[in-house]
């Protein structure tokens, strides 16, 4: 008898970030109106889109699906922005005007660099690759609770919108350890709710660099299953060494960051290896602080693309994924 995927209970106010409460309410209001550094995020009838009513509501519901799929349901967008629309200086774009995911669909939008998993809050959330937990944080106007993984080789990765981390900075683990509990922490999902699929928002960055795990053409898929992934089966991996930084484009990425309080919480970073992992989250989620270096490698040498990843979820609960425009009825 095949069993329907674990929810674990989680309370409503760890769901979308708001404890504490007052510190949610002012970065909820960051990502709504912007701030002297920040432009304010851009919305239009294009991002109706992201709304799926009919996915979202059995899983605000804790209703996991049947065939025991993760429903993918946004992808990273392939289509660089236009100049004029970058945005370092107009402002994170959910609008799908120029968005383009891996297979030409537009499963995506503008300034969307990850990957979404939908699934219920309270659903565990797995490290993808045997690795070293270097950054837990929560910023609802960037993702919301998220756990940073450096994981070799320039590999990195973030999972979001958490409703509770686990994993604390410094722990190493393996492939398939836990590190949270899913949720919709952040800014969409509490203006959203719940019309908004609750899910994980899966970063991948190589050398620094934000990269989509899916291939096109000659591309080495960085999922170890190709763009049908699954959990950790237990079958070998390739050995990764440690991530060797380029301290100087990272010193140089500091000194020209346009906040005072970010560029001196960087620079009192002592270890150098850390100072760069935080850096590259910061470039990440606010690319808009940085005058320039925003795409530049940050590491010593460019890392090829490996299949290195297992879906962020365990093998007790999920068997694969499902695309939300490819047949996603329950």
């Amino acid at each position: 008898m095949t069993t329907r995927p674990r929810v674990h209970p989680v309370h409503p106010l760890d769901v979308f970030g708001l404890r504490p409460l007052g510190e949610g309410l002012r970065q909820c209001r960051k990502a709504i109106v912007g701030d002297p550094l920040a432009p304010p995020s851009k919305w239009g009838p294009s991002s109706l889109r992201i709304l799926r009513p009919g996915l979202a509501l059995p899983l605000w519901l804790g209703r996991s699906r049947r065939d025991r799929k993760a429903v993918i349901m946004n992808l990273p967008n392939r289509v660089g922005p236009p100049s004029a629309d970058h945005e370092t200086t107009a402002g994170y774009s959910v609008r799908c005007t120029y968005a383009r995911d891996y297979r030409g669909r537009r499963l995506t939008y503008d300034s969307h660099i990850g990957t979404d998993f939908a699934v219920p809050p309270g659903t565990a959330v797995v490290a993808a690759a045997p690795g070293v937990v270097r950054r837990v944080e929560r910023r609802l106007e960037r993702g919301g609770l998220k756990v940073c993984i450096d994981h070799g080789d320039g590999l990195a990765t973030t999972s979001g919108h958490l409703a509770e981390a686990t994993a604390r900075p410094g722990d190493r683990v393996e492939r398939g350890d836990v590190i949270g509990l899913s949720g919709m922490s952040g800014v969409d999902g509490i203006l959203f709710c719940p019309w908004l699929p609750p899910h994980v928002h899966f970063n991948v960055l190589l050398d620094g660099i934000p990269v989509d795990p899916f291939a096109v053409d000659d591309e080495v898929c960085l999922w170890r299953r190709g763009p049908q992934p699954t959990p950790d089966d237990g079958s070998p991996a390739l050995a990764a060494k440690p991530t060797e930084w380029d301290h100087a484009t990272v010193d140089a990425l500091i000194a020209g960051c346009r906040s005072d309080a970010a560029r001196s919480h960087l620079d009192g970073i002592a270890d150098p290896d850390e100072r760069a992992f935080e850096a590259l989250v910061q470039r990440t989620f606010e690319p808009y602080l940085f005058t320039d270096r925003v795409s530049d490698p940050l590491t010593r040498r460019r890392n090829p693309r490996r299949p290195a990843l297992d879906l962020p979820f365990a093998a007790a609960d999920y068997d694969g994924v499902i695309y939300a425009d490819t047949g996603a009825a329950r």
